[in-house]
């Protein structure tokens, strides 16, 4: 028996002992703290104290929600515990009186209740049957917003490292096996098995080899990884050690992108309380087995997201793909056998070693196994985390867990796989989510980023913000993508401010597959998938924007005309005070006018108006 299978009990006891005493639960995940939550805690603090009640005053990280941060969770012993959406420091007072003092849910501002097999209060949706959670299930997410993601104690209480105790009993080989039947896939973007990758590493030969974290999440509108590492760092940890065990490295490197200094800051102290506890080290519980891991700070180039280019960055090398092969399973990090795996990958491990690859397996559909995180964001009213099985539809994310549009507008198109992904219209909402169904859709599952948009979007100039991604990111190292990209953005470019010919089309489509079948990694590989799809989709946008010269969403400025209704106008003089170059006359009580020659088309006395008398065309 193992110090951690002696201690395991006593520290489930005192868990058990802290959920049944009345606490109060503040949401710290970088989301709850840019929306106030350390004022929303300070406040809580002061109350408590001030009243001298007897409550315990505890944090955690996001739950997913964060449309409703600040999050506040209340429990009390006996009772389910109730988590408020869009506390503020105003709010504290009544909270603590209705629900700490008087014992009694405050209804009114209950976001959803957990049970935990307590009578469900009425009125409030309990979580697993909520609109935001009733599809979604909970392996990877279970501990985000549930435990303090900075107390060792919280994570071995909820499961905790019994992964990497199985695992350092089994046979190497055993293990590999297992997540080969789990059949889960790298949930970085390629989706190539995470399994068979391992068996490339194990039966590489090399003196020293080691464990890579990909945590450099650089896609506009994701945020998974950051989630996950600041709210279950452990778990990260854990699946590394398992890792290195079952191929025979000694040593882990988490390349962790410097923009998330919480999760960084976590990371460091998860691996401190587990050097401590001698759950990571020299002879890890007395198995023979020895781990570390350190943490590299990216300095936030996108292509260091690209394995090779990754590795050289941990090298202290300009961060630049390799040419492949060798791949790194055979000559990686120091040119040593690597084994390379995002954050989400990583964290999915001890939960499989410890159910069984079948349990995994059951999830998710033939080819995409199991659960993925997803972010939500865009023009939706519920923005945040959710993890769903494979093979669930878009519509489903976009109507039942998003919320659906905001302001009742139309859906237009969702962006899967941030840059490297691409834009699926809405007969594309019935499309099975899973690795090969978004390939064949022109998109891909990437790390897991969702962007939602509405009738008001423009799909030209949504290929246009994303190919300047693209293009500013991009190394320099092959022409394909260094001067590809920047030609596929100069014509769009073109087409947005009126300039673009009937010729456009088919150089973009020409263009854009001679970059994909060209450059050296999959940054340039598939930077033009957002040229692709749009035109693939919504071709006659790009028609309008060349043919007609209009932008049929009324978004590229140069090709707009806003005049002013004289049937509606009352000469009241706001629009005129909000332009910001002179462009509106008119005097006091008498129709305004603009003229076209000053207006610089910023739209601003658009919403001043009350009378909607001004529009654009």
């Amino acid at each position: 028996m193992t110090n951690l299978q002696k201690s395991r009990s006593t520290i489930e006891e005192q868990y058990k002992a802290k959920q049944n005493r009345p606490r109060i639960v503040v949401g710290l995940g970088t989301c709850g703290i840019a929306a106030g939550g350390n004022k929303v805690m300070a406040a809580i603090k002061n109350e408590v104290a001030s009243r001298g009640l007897d409550v315990d005053v505890d944090f955690t990280s996001c739950i997913g929600m964060c449309f409703a941060e600040p999050a506040v969770e209340i429990g009390l012993p006996g009772q389910a515990s109730v988590v408020y959406g869009g506390i503020y420091p105003d709010k504290v007072g009544q909270l603590i009186d209705g629900h700490v003092v008087g014992k009694k849910p405050v209804t009114e501002l209950a976001a959803i209740q957990i049970t935990g097999g307590a009578e469900p209060f009425e009125g409030i949706p309990v979580m697993e049957q909520s609109g935001y959670y009733a599809k979604q299930v909970r392996s990877v997410t279970s501990r985000l917003g549930r435990t303090n993601p900075e107390s060792i104690e919280d994570y071995i209480a909820t499961g905790g490292y019994a992964g990497i105790e199985k695992a350092v009993a089994m046979e190497r080989l055993d293990i590999i096996n297992e997540v080969k039947k789990s059949g889960i896939r790298g949930r970085g973007g390629g989706g190539f098995p995470t399994g068979n990758k391992w068996q490339f590493v194990h039966d590489a030969v090399g003196d020293k080899k080691y464990i890579v974290c990909n945590a450099d999440e650089g896609d506009p509108g994701a945020f998974m990884d950051r989630s996950v590492l600041e709210g279950d760092p452990h778990a990260v940890l854990e699946g590394m050690m398992i890792a290195g065990f079952a191929i025979g490295a000694d040593e882990g490197v988490i390349y962790c992108r410097a923009e998330y200094p919480l999760a960084i800051k976590r990371l460091n102290l998860a691996i401190e309380e587990a050097e401590k506890m001698g759950l990571m080290g020299e002879n890890i519980l007395g198995t023979g087995f020895s781990f570390k891991i350190r943490i590299k700070a990216g300095a936030g180039a996108f292509v260091c997201g690209e394995e090779t280019a990754l590795l050289n960055s941990i090298e202290g090398q300009r961060g630049m793909p390799r040419v492949r092969p060798p791949f790194p399973a055979h000559k990686g990090l120091w040119q040593k056998p690597t084994c390379l795996n995002n954050v989400e990958t990583f964290a999915n491990i001890p939960f499989i070693i410890r159910n069984g690859g079948e349990w995994y397996a059951a999830m998710g559909t033939e080819k995409s196994k199991g659960s993925k995180v997803f972010c939500l964001t865009g023009k939706i009213n519920n923005t945040g985390l959710c993890e769903v099985p494979m093979g669930i539809t878009m519509g489903e994310i976009l109507n039942d867990i998003a919320g659906g549009i905001k302001e009742g507008k139309k859906f237009k198109a969702v962006q899967s796989g941030g840059p490297s992904g691409g834009c699926l219209p809405t007969e594309k909402l019935d499309l099975p989510i899973d690795y090969d169904s978004l390939i064949s859709a022109g998109a891909m599952m990437g790390s897991g980023g969702l962007v939602f948009m509405d009738e008001t979007t423009c799909m030209v100039d949504v290929a246009k913000f994303f190919l300047n991604f693209t293009q500013l990111e991009s190394c320099g190292k092959c022409t394909p993508c260094r001067e590809g990209t920047k030609r596929l953005l100069e014509t769009l470019i073109r087409i947005t401010e009126g300039a673009g010919t009937a010729e456009d089309i088919p150089n973009l489509e020409r263009l854009a597959k001679v970059i994909k079948s060209s450059a050296l990694c999959a940054l340039g590989q598939t930077a033009p998938n957002p040229v692709l799809t749009t035109l693939r989709y919504f071709r006659n946008e790009y028609e309008a924007h060349i043919n007609d010269k209009k932008c049929p969403a009324g978004v590229c400025a140069a090709l707009l005309s806003f005049s002013i209704l004289k049937d509606k106008c009352i000469g009241c003089g706001v629009c005129l005070k909000a332009c910001p170059v002179d462009a509106i006359s008119g005097e006091k009580k008498a129709v305004h006018v603009i003229d076209p020659a000053k207006c610089v088309k910023c739209g601003a006395c658009v919403p001043k108006c009350k009378f909607e008398a001004i529009v654009k065309a």
